[in-house]
């Protein structure tokens, strides 16, 4: 297998087990409460631990690649995972277990931005559509598959098997890593950002943090305003800091690009709608239809299969239409797809959701591909790690201000009602709204140039030719 095919890979499955972990504890939570002597509400600080970990480390992984070299921090931060999964599978207490989620929070939050560093430095530019359209599928995966295999392993083996599983995984994956990977070194070598770093942190995970929690009422709603405010505040002293650094580290200036900002932006809104799917979609299938979590888990899962068969047409797709054009009809069918799922009902037919379900998912990994590949169309070699930064810090804002936005539609709704409990009926407001503004998406692609990221789009010969 050549190396254009075998890195995407090797990336894309560190990527999954990322992904996959970060929600495959959902429906394991009552049992290992249990199992370590706390109850299950407690234990939802190990989700917010993951994810504050996760936003205090991703703004230092550009810097950390350059100083280190990509392929050994990748390794490093896939072994660091590793360990923490280790950690969790032999948490005794609260305390252990928490602290242990910090840890594989730290592994995941390099994983993400220097795995994608990995893939920029080590595949063909014009193979990147190719290898991005892999890379993208972890995202989507993850999220639908976690909380059924979550529950499927708890049941009939033990959740300590959640996390054990990652060991091997993981070190095949730092073996793959070590032996295939290039070990691409940059040269210069700018000073790390102490300040910045620790605004940085504050701002992401003031945000990150706040909107995740405010989204499914694990704090009360004015604790979680006031992280989001801290998180505002540190932003504004960050720009402001920002301005007078050499080599920051979250790169605003890269928003200077057309491109790079049509990704950022337009993915933004793009991945508050889909951020929300899949929050939103077992809740109503669970809680409104009464499914179980494996019936729910078959239903979602059909949005795996189109990213899959999505993943073989990408490229066939970029290059008979270009960017722009996909990116906006796209982004307005894969918002239909999205409002579809507020006319599901207890009667509607499986093979209809499944279908639904299916083609909304072959458009919103398509998307996901498409923004991923054209945010790197105008990055020279010297700024890349800290595109990757950004890139991962907006995405992890956008995906967590997606499932505030959901469930705090949800709770507006059956507030209105004045009945006190979720039904069938509060959920098709919440899909309608991230409907439209994943729609409005459309608008900031429709500003891109026509000829917008054509070499990787393999519409122009290597080196522009015409």
């Amino acid at each position: 297998m050549n190396r254009d095919r075998l890195v995407p890979l090797i990336v894309a499955v560190a990527l999954f087990m990322e992904n996959m972990d970060s929600t495959v504890i959902a429906t394991s939570l009552p049992a290992i409460a249990n199992d370590i002597g706390t109850n299950p509400l407690a234990l939802k600080l190990a989700v917010t631990s993951y994810l504050l970990s996760l936003a205090v480390f991703i703004p230092m992984s550009g810097w950390t690649a350059d100083r280190f070299g990509a392929r050994k921090v990748f390794a490093t931060a896939i072994a660091v995972f590793v360990l923490g999964s280790i950690a969790c599978a032999l948490s005794s207490s609260l305390t252990d277990f928490v602290i242990a989620r910090i840890v594989q929070g730290i592994g995941g939050a390099m994983m993400t931005p220097v795995g994608r560093l990995v893939l920029l430095r080590t595949v063909d530019k014009r193979a990147l559509v190719d290898a991005m359209a892999l890379v993208a599928m972890p995202a989507m995966i993850g999220p639908i598959t976690g909380p059924p295999l979550g529950g499927f392993i708890t049941t009939y083996a033990s959740w300590h098997w959640i996390f054990i599983i990652n060991v091997p995984i993981g070190l095949l994956g730092i073996a793959l890593v070590l032996r295939y990977i290039e070990d691409v070194h940059i040269a210069m070598r700018d000073p790390f950002d102490l300040v910045g770093m620790v605004l940085a942190a504050i701002s992401v995970a003031g945000l990150a943090f706040g909107c995740s929690v405010l989204g499914v009422g694990l704090v009360p709603w004015p604790l979680a305003a006031v992280l989001i405010a801290i998180g505002a505040v540190a932003f504004l002293f960050y720009r402001a800091h920002a301005r007078k650094v050499p080599a920051p580290v979250l790169d605003f200036s890269l928003l200077a690009l057309p491109t790079f900002r049509a990704s950022l932006v337009g993915g933004f809104f793009f991945r508050m709608g889909i951020g929300a799917l899949p929050f939103l979609l077992p809740l109503l299938l669970q809680v409104g239809f009464d499914y179980t979590p494996f019936q729910s888990g078959l239903t979602t899962f059909s949005s795996t299969v189109g990213a899959f068969t999505m993943k073989t047409l990408a490229s066939r797709i970029l290059k008979r239409f270009g960017f722009r054009p996909v990116l906006i009809v796209n982004a307005v069918i894969s918002a239909a797809f999205l409002a579809a799922c507020a006319l599901f009902s207890a009667t509607t037919p499986f093979v209809l959701m499944f279908v639904i379900l299916l083609v909304g998912g072959f458009f919103r990994s398509l998307q996901f591909t498409s923004t991923n590949v054209l945010a790197y169309a105008q990055i020279d070699e010297r700024r890349m790690s800290r595109a990757t930064a950004l890139t991962a810090v907006g995405q992890q804002l956008s995906l967590s201000a997606g499932v505030a936005l959901g469930g705090a539609t949800v709770e507006l709704t059956v507030w209105h009602r004045a009945e006190g409990t979720i039904t069938a009926g509060d959920f098709p407001p919440a899909f309608l709204l991230i409907a439209v503004i994943s729609a409005v998406s459309a608008l900031i692609f429709a500003r891109l140039p026509p000829d917008a990221g054509e070499e990787l789009a393999h519409r122009t010969p290597p080196g522009g030719a015409k």
